[in-house]
């Protein structure tokens, strides 16, 4: 007689709360964040200065194409935040349609998201490297076009950003700068222009795009997807195939948010250390819904300031009024709901 093994299936539960990071103060969590800062001013200083001048021969002035333009455009409403984790292919799908949230997306993922027909308002590039190109695409269908998916997408980019980049981008394009602490950046840019719209980061495109939500945008709810800042159970690292699954490298353990151990790198819990610095000095309510990874998490639990939920149960929190609709717009209706 044969018999057939029922594969388990794995039930995860968010590990309890925790009022604060047992081991670390917020201003310990800010200077761990900033730890790598002086390498990378050294590494990048070059490429910096000679991107915004270049950029600036084409676009500029910065002025006329500025982040400002959209400043208080989504006072006080939640916005999605999302990054390129691997927990995104989990749930990302249900941003499709219409819920009225406006959803802020790293640019990595543009490629992921365009297949999903998700409707992002805007897309955030930081980085300068010409990687950025590449990436619009990595792990999509190398028979479609993403460029030309771009026209009707706002990039909201660094001034410094790869010029590559701003050529293909057949969008619109907002520009900010970064408050680099390096005089001969600084100087570059002053000896432009003006231009004081600055975005702080953390050193990663995920943490400007929330410095772009809080500041400029308004958005006192901010919810987070794809925000791992880990590896998944199966080593990816992207929520599609890329050349980095399986290639560690260097790496140190931590607790997920369901208390289970995780790889990732020192960079990477270096930003994880700064959202949770900003989840508990800067006022707002911020929800993780990545449903994976290692922001808010420690062995003894999951941080008070950052609310971990579910993305199903987060959006019917902030779509209650959906099911009456139909009897509100249409007086003829046999179909009549009570919502509670």
């Amino acid at each position: 007689m044969s018999s057939i093994r029922k594969k388990a299936e794995v039930y995860l539960e968010y590990s309890p709360i925790i009022e604060a990071p047992p081991t670390a103060a917020p201003a310990a969590l800010y200077a761990q964040a900033c730890s790598n800062d002086e390498a990378t001013i050294s590494f990048w200083r070059e490429q910096w200065v000679a991107q915004i001048k270049a950029n600036h021969a084409i676009f500029g002035p910065f002025k006329d194409k500025s982040l400002g333009s959209i400043f208080r455009a989504h006072l006080n409403k939640p916005c999605f935040l999302l990054g390129s984790g691997p927990s995104l292919k989990k749930n990302a799908h249900l941003l499709k349609g219409d819920h009225g949230i406006p959803i802020i997306s790293c640019l990595h993922n543009f490629h992921f998201l365009e297949d999903l027909e998700v409707n992002v308002d805007y897309y955030v590039t930081l980085d300068a490297g010409e990687t950025t190109v590449m990436e619009v695409s990595e792990g999509g269908n190398p028979e479609t076009d993403y460029w030309a998916k771009t026209k009707d997408k706002t990039l909201l980019a660094y001034i410094g950003s790869h010029p590559n980049l701003l050529a293909k981008w057949q969008g619109k394009i907002l520009f900010f700068a970064a408050p680099v602490p390096d005089q001969t950046v600084k100087a570059a840019l002053d000896e432009l222009e003006k231009f004081p719209i600055h975005v702080s980061s953390g050193g990663n495109v995920l943490g400007a795009s929330l410095y772009i939500a809080k500041a400029y945008l308004g958005c006192w709810t901010t919810i987070f997807l794809g925000a791992d800042f880990s590896f998944a159970y199966d080593e990816s690292f992207h929520p599609w195939k890329n050349q980095i699954d399986g290639n560690l490298g260097v790496y140190v353990r931590n607790h997920d948010v369901y208390g289970n151990a995780v790889k990732t790198w020192p960079s990477y819990r270096n930003f994880k250390s700064w959202f949770e610095y900003v989840a508990q000095k800067v006022p707002g309510q911020y929800i993780n819904c990545t449903e994976g990874g290692i922001f808010g998490s420690y062995p003894e639990g999951n941080i008070r300031a950052v609310e971990q939920m579910d993305l199903k149960d987060c959006i019917a929190r902030f779509t209650l009024t959906s099911h009456i609709e139909n009897q509100v717009k249409n007086y003829d209706t046999n179909e009549i709901k009570i919502l509670f």
